[in-house]
């Protein structure tokens, strides 16, 4: 079952979207709003100042003082001002008439927010004596220029309208930065691999453990299958021409040469099987490379293969047999494809022999390591320089300097070998080549 981290990585920026917006409108908005209509601390403090003076003229002069205090700010303000003591009677020498009487119901203690009622009349504040609230209170009609604005239609804009924009344009950003910047790399990738552009650089979105990382990796691999397979096919034809120059020149030699009959269809007959044998390796090989077929594998012993292999070879090359020496045992199993496995085997036989020394052997041998077998072929020849010896797995590579050239047999070999799940690869000994091959061990191998 495939996982799908991208469509989290969205619903979770979606839903942290969803909540710093609700937030937003009603916490920080309403908070916004709210303290709007509040008096600032500056203000409260002014009007603090009001109790703490009435509460001095009463201790000072009592009734008359309050009187004449009060009158002073009334005029001063230009608001209603009344003191009035714990049972809402007045402290002053004039009493409270009912119409004031009915302002003390609607009293705002200075700490409260601070708006119009409902006929547009200016709140009513309570303003408590410092030393001892409990004596008596100022009551005050807060004078017009005090009154908070309240929310206005421009912070009203910036709570509820440019705050969201600005966090749905992060949004935005965030989802252009993690899904549109790296679908416009794609397409990009795309349109360049639609114009045959094979060498273009990478994605570099393999640090991406989602949807679009392996999407990422998927194009960087079919970039690679592409360009491999258009590597080989031009070599494959460059080769392929230049090699079957020669077979086609020796016909055209042998057919001009006034031969008996029988001499020129020996001649013939060997050309065609020569050429036919490198169309058929050519073949193989592009086969291999492009289908890249699933090999159904099997148990395989490899002393059996390796027996049965030696008795063509030998009898085609003449070499005797105690110059084809192995060491495997009945434990050496495989889980291999017969057939691709003894064909490979056989080229690297017949690569060996073929740049052994006259009286040269070449042998088989193998160890466990883990869960497969390392098996090692040798022979005594004059091996490969060091920096060449991975060009050998190239078809039709010459190697410079010398007359040594390496046809389709070693390449087949190495591709064979990997769509089994083993590696090939080559090193020098002392002397000679020497041919490595890992391959899976049978389970039967396993379990003895």
């Amino acid at each position: 079952m495939r996982r799908h981290p991208l469509l989290w990585k969205l619903a979770l920026l979606q839903v942290s979207f969803c909540l710093l917006l609700t937030w937003l409108i009603w916490t920080w908005g309403l908070s916004v709003e709210r303290g709007s209509y509040f008096l600032p601390e500056a203000d409260q403090l002014y009007l603090a100042r009001y109790g703490q003076q009435a509460e001095q003229a009463l201790a000072a002069g009592g009734a008359p003082a309050v009187e004449a205090w009060r009158q002073h700010v009334q005029a001063s303000e230009g608001t209603w001002v009344a003191v009035v003591g714990p049972h809402l009677q007045s402290l002053g020498t004039t009493p409270l008439t009912a119409e004031e009487a009915s302002h003390l119901t609607f009293m705002r203690k200075l700490a409260w927010p601070m708006s119009r009622r409902l006929q547009d009349e200016l709140p009513y504040v309570s303003i408590a004596f410092a030393q001892h609230p409990e004596q008596g209170r100022v009551v005050m009609q807060l004078p017009e220029r005090l009154l908070p604005t309240g929310l206005t239609p421009w912070t009203h804009v910036v709570t509820h309208g440019i705050a969201p924009a600005l966090l749905a344009l992060l949004l935005g950003l965030a989802l252009y930065r993690h899904l549109v910047a790296p679908l416009n790399r794609l397409r990009d990738r795309a349109d360049a691999l639609r114009a045959n552009d094979l060498e273009s650089p990478g994605l570099h979105l393999h640090g991406r453990h989602d949807e679009l990382g392996e999407l990422a990796q998927a194009f960087d691999h079919m970039a690679t299958r592409l360009r491999h397979s258009l590597e080989q096919q031009r070599l494959l034809l460059r080769t392929l021409s230049h090699e079957l120059r020669t077979p086609l020149a020796r016909l055209r030699i042998a057919h001009d040469s006034g031969l008996p009959a029988a001499q020129l269809r020996e001649r013939l007959d060997y050309e065609v099987a020569d050429m036919q044998k490198l169309l058929e390796n050519t073949l193989d090989l592009a086969w291999m490379d492009t289908e890249q077929p699933s090999l159904a594998t099997e148990p395989v012993l490899m002393a059996s293969v390796w027996e049965a292999l030696c008795q063509d070879i030998c009898f085609e090359s003449g070499w005797g047999r105690e110059r084809l020496p192995c060491s495997l045992g009945s434990d050496c199993v495989v889980q291999a494809h017969l057939d691709s496995l003894a064909q490979a085997l056989e080229n690297l036989m017949r690569n060996a022999i073929r740049h052994s020394p006259p009286a040269g052997r070449v042998s088989l041998d193998g160890w466990r390591e883990g869960g497969s077998w390392h098996l090692c072929l040798r022979d005594q020849g004059t091996g490969v320089p060091e920096h060449e010896l991975e060009r050998i797995f190239t078809p039709y590579q010459r190697l410079p300097g010398s007359g040594t050239g390496f046809g389709l047999g070693l390449a087949i070999a190495r591709r064979a070998i990997e769509l089994q799940g083993g590696r090939l690869w080559a090193s020098n000994g002392n002397p000679g080549l020497h041919l490595h091959l890992t391959l899976p061990m049978a389970p039967d191998g396993l379990e003895s």
